[in-house]
């Protein structure tokens, strides 16, 4: 559908913050493609800042998982109420496309997966494709043809409050990430090897910064009494601070999680840790300096192994 025909644009994203990271690309093309019309994200929560910071988008809505009738009753009264001419659904569930059919008997056409919509991505092979590649296929099926890497120059957040000490000369930071989805332990490599990955980088003249929330405070609190070099930011980052850090770092090493997606894109050499949980060829995190090492079980994982690898990719990207 040409941008020119278009005045009200919907794009859905609900998802954690990997899969909205990844879809950031996406959402700039789409902006691109119709850059007079007024589009509105439909989001969660926690996304609502982001979709307002980033510039791409006129309205953010939120919306969150209800069972209750009458919430679906409100949200399908804003949806109508909305007057879209065009939907990009990029969360591709079964939630986001009943909230396309929430619309009728005024559904707008619809780049997506639910029954019936006007730009079906009925590829196939979809479920075997990264999220990114996905992405780009479904929205080149809806006519826009190009979707490049997110400018992510809007992500700037303030880093003053950190007291930060200088990086020293020949090292500089290195951010940990020994987090992960509460739910899933078997994606998390153990803690006490991020601890003694923590001491040989902080031997090596780097200082490493620990990045969690606060689920994640049992791990973050055992690497820094192992490693008092390391400065425990947990609890203190936004998405806006550590993609700033992101971009001042000189590594990141992590688990399959939603921080290692944003330290990748904002250019952060990253090297990221899978277990057989997930599959990196699905969900793998994108960048300039990405190395990923997949074992089937995280436990197994030798600390010289990832030492080495941190070193390595550091030689590559200084070369």
């Amino acid at each position: 559908m040409g941008g020119a025909a278009v005045t009200r644009v919907l794009v859905i994203k609900l998802g954690a913050l990997g899969d909205f990271v990844q879809a950031l690309g996406p959402m700039q093309a789409i902006r691109r493609h119709h850059p007079a019309a007024r589009l509105t994200l439909l989001t969660t929560p926690p996304f609502e800042a982001l979709g307002r910071r980033c510039g791409w988008f006129d309205d953010v809505w939120t919306t969150r998982r209800s069972r209750r009738p009458g919430d679906w009753l409100a949200l399908r009264r804003r949806l109508i109420g909305g007057r879209f001419d065009m939907v990009y659904d990029l969360q591709t569930s079964d939630r986001s496309s009943f909230m396309w059919h929430l619309m009728w008997p005024c559904r707008p056409p619809m780049s997506g997966i639910a029954r019936g919509c006007s730009h079906p991505h009925d590829n196939p092979a979809r479920d075997r494709m990264h999220t990114i590649d996905r992405q780009r296929d479904q929205l080149a099926r809806a006519g826009i043809a190009e979707v490049p890497p997110p400018d992510l120059g809007w992500m700037a957040g303030d880093l003053s409050g950190l007291d930060l000490p200088e990086a020293a000369p020949g090292g500089g930071y290195a951010l940990l990430v020994p987090g992960g989805a509460a739910h899933r332990p078997d994606k998390r490599w153990p803690v006490a090897r991020y601890a003694d990955l923590a001491g040989r980088l902080a031997g090596q003249g780097m200082t490493p910064l620990l990045i969690g929330t606060a689920a994640d405070a049992e791990a973050t609190d055992a690497i820094a009494r192992a490693c008092p070099a390391a400065i425990d930011l947990t609890g203190r980052t936004d998405v806006l601070t550590l993609a700033a850090l992101a971009r001042r770092a000189a590594l990141a090493v992590g688990n399959d999680t939603g921080p290692m997606h944003l330290c990748a894109l904002a250019g952060c050499p990253c090297l990221v840790l899978y277990g057989a949980a997930s599959d990196p060829a699905l969900c793998g995190q994108r960048g300039a300096a990405v190395k990923i090492m997949r074992v089937d079980r995280l436990d197994d994982l030798d600390i010289d192994v990832v030492a080495h690898a941190a070193a390595d990719l550091r030689a590559g990207v200084e070369r």
